[in-house]
């Protein structure tokens, strides 16, 4: 019998299945003794005797486990159930970053920048435990209703403190993402999750990554593009961006490692000086505002939080559907007053006319 069938994994009660991948199944699930919702992520059955996959998920939990920070999704719990194994993490009321970049296209240079900076203090404490990410990308940032901004899923972490579970030459992580030494499966360390948030940091101020290959997105294109670090300047895919960020973004995406930030703390010290050192209250405040007024978040009946779909214009409406009614309502109140029904001085009779005109 399957989870969602069964109710209950442990002392969770599952409320619905909200993700399946190639590793496993997650589940949204509420806590009743502390009464809280928590995501419970599971190791599929067939992997199960893959003693390298359920390592993996081993080392996955104890990873994030390790670390606690506002700015990282917490681990809970990690358990067998059934025969089964579990990981039971925080709950995160919003969407992650990539489905709001699909709505919004772009972010403005300022909450783009506070994003970054709050991904940057998560990042700085990841690398104080000796771990690397290596998966730093949108769709694992957790954007909240409050504004708060959490890296999430550990799953293919480095950790320099445990034996390798991947040979040098093997290349694991998202290929838009990677920095050259990752993708041609040479050693990391925080510089290249550097280089991951700086092409994060392009995206939201340019709505798309910096290194794109459209015949072969992962292929050998894409890898000579980062090689040689050729990309549209930021101020040129995103105008609006101030010199300094620009530049930050450029030390971030240099192909040579020594050559970038060295650590997520150079990043995050270059992010404060740009922003006048915002605290982590005041950069959630901002990013929820911004969120919340282009009304991102859309509760579903699932008691979770998704990115609302791009909302369609109505016919009809926009700038040209007020021009039109101005141009109306001015000619019907050059015809009244041509015909000596109205002083030109009515101005509650145009406001009246307007109205009507716009359908308001």
């Amino acid at each position: 019998m399957s989870a969602a069938t069964r109710k209950t994994i442990g002392s969770f009660e599952i409320e619905a299945t909200v993700g399946e991948g190639g590793m496993g199944v997650v589940y949204l699930a509420r806590q009743p003794g502390l009464d809280r919702r928590v995501v419970i992520k599971t190791l599929r059955r067939e992997l199960a005797d893959d003693e390298s996959a359920e390592e993996r998920f081993l080392r996955e939990a104890q990873a994030a486990a390790s670390i606690q920070h506002q700015n990282v999704v917490a681990v809970y719990d990690c358990f067998a159930w059934r025969g089964d194994r579990y990981i039971a993490q925080e709950y995160v009321d919003g969407a992650n970053l990539a489905s709001v970049l699909a709505q919004v296209g772009r972010f403005e240079s300022r909450i783009a920048m506070l994003v970054a900076l709050e991904i940057s203090r998560g990042l700085e404490e990841i690398h104080a435990r000796g771990i690397v990410h290596r998966d730093v990308k949108p769709s694992n940032i957790l954007l909240g209703r409050g504004g708060e901004a959490k890296i999430a899923d550990f799953g293919i972490a480095w950790d320099g403190r445990a034996p390798a579970l991947t040979r040098t030459g093997h290349t694991v992580g998202t290929p838009t993402y990677m920095s050259p030494e990752q993708l041609v499966g040479d050693r990391v360390d925080p510089r290249s999750d550097v280089f991951a948030l700086g092409v994060v940091l392009y995206e939201m101020l340019a709505g798309e990554p910096p290194f794109l290959d459209e015949e072969s997105p992962q292929g050998e294109g894409l890898l000579r593009r980062i090689e040689s670090g050729r990309y549209r300047g930021v101020r040129r895919a995103a105008p609006r961006a101030s010199r300094r960020v620009a530049r930050l973004v450029h030390r971030c995406l240099r192909p040579r490692a020594r050559r970038r930030p060295q650590t997520a703390a150079h990043v995050r010290r270059a992010l404060e000086r740009a922003l006048g050192s915002p605290a982590p209250a005041e950069c959630r405040r901002e990013i929820a505002a911004w969120l919340g007024e282009r009304k991102v978040f859309g509760a579903t009946d699932l008691g979770r939080t998704e990115a609302r779909p791009p909302a369609r214009r109505a016919a009809g409406q926009g700038p040209l559907r007020w021009a039109v009614a101005l141009v109306s309502g001015l000619l019907l109140l050059l015809g009244l007053v041509g015909k000596g029904w109205v002083e030109i001085g009515s101005v509650p009779l145009v406001a009246k006319l307007l109205a009507a005109a716009t359908g308001g």
